[in-house]
């Protein structure tokens, strides 16, 4: 199958991501990051190298309580080129305060030498920001 994407293997790589945030692993998220990994959001665009990637799943004051998806789409535009697109459910504890939340996300995969990197990750908050 090396010349393939599957759907299943990409939902696979979003969920292990999702996974290593909950656990605040980042040696799992270093490891699924490309380098540098571009991300966007809320708080603009930053290029992110694997060693902070790691550094900022385990630091900070926020805790990825719950996630669930909905609607995942995968497109493979190349044989080692996958995107993933979804909306994302998910409970975040930030400074004591738990937050629920809808968001639009897509990834940009890249299968290299060393297995799949997530290049590219971005999150679009739906709505007012509520899960309701």
């Amino acid at each position: 199958m090396a010349d393939t994407v599957s759907h299943d293997e990409i939902v696979a790589l979003e969920t292990s991501y999702w996974d290593a945030m909950k656990a605040k692993d980042g040696k799992r998220t270093a490891a699924l990051s490309g380098d540098p990994a571009l991300v966007t959001g809320p708080r603009g665009l930053a290029s992110i190298d694997k060693a902070k990637m790691g550094a900022m799943t385990e630091e900070g004051a926020w805790t990825l309580e719950a996630y669930e998806f909905e609607d995942i789409k995968v497109s493979a535009p190349a044989a080692n080129v996958a995107i993933a697109a979804y909306v994302v459910r998910q409970t975040v504890r930030m400074n004591g305060k738990s937050s629920d939340y809808r968001a639009a996300n897509s990834s940009t995969w890249v299968r290299g030498a060393g297995g799949w990197e997530c290049h590219a990750h971005s999150e679009t908050v739906l709505g007012d920001g509520n899960a309701a």
